[in-house]
């Protein structure tokens, strides 16, 4: 097991910006459930436990089910998602795997069908936001919370 190296808050002025950005995408119009299933598909994608601890649980107080939950991992392949949010995490693979998937065009216009500009661009910003978060809490080691019963399994 390893222990945190850094906590983000070190440099409070950055941490600030940072939380900044979060706020103004809280209120960006992207249904706060789509919010959850991007930024929990990118954490699965980088590995970040800590991440996908955090939006597993925010999903589940927003309503989200556990059947959709375990599915995030296999979307393509499932039905339980909408047409909507299938680009929206079509869109967040290839952004989170970019070195080597780039931003396809094919993806590009599967997202113009169901988002605006605008919500594009904001989505684009909620994965890149969520792909700093899991490089900061991997990089720093951060840890998440482990239930008593499992800590002593």
């Amino acid at each position: 097991m390893h222990t945190q190296r850094l906590d983000p808050q070190i440099i409070p002025e950055g941490y600030k910006a940072l939380a900044g950005v979060e706020r103004y995408l809280a209120q960006c119009g992207l249904e706060k459930s789509l919010v959850e299933l991007v930024k929990l598909r990118a954490s699965m994608i980088n590995g970040c436990a800590f991440c996908v601890d955090m939006h597993t649980k925010d999903a589940r107080k927003g309503g989200e089910t556990e059947q959709r939950l375990y599915l995030v991992s296999a979307w393509a392949e499932s039905a339980a998602f909408t047409a909507r949010e299938r680009a929206a995490l079509a869109w967040t693979d290839c952004l989170t795997r970019i070195a080597t998937e780039g931003a396809p065009d094919a993806t590009y216009e599967a997202l113009r069908a169901h988002f605006s500009e605008t919500e594009i661009a904001n989505l684009t910003t909620l994965i890149g936001m969520i792909n700093l978060w899991n490089r900061l809490a991997i990089a720093f080691r951060m840890q998440h919370p482990v239930a008593v019963r499992a800590a002593a399994a």
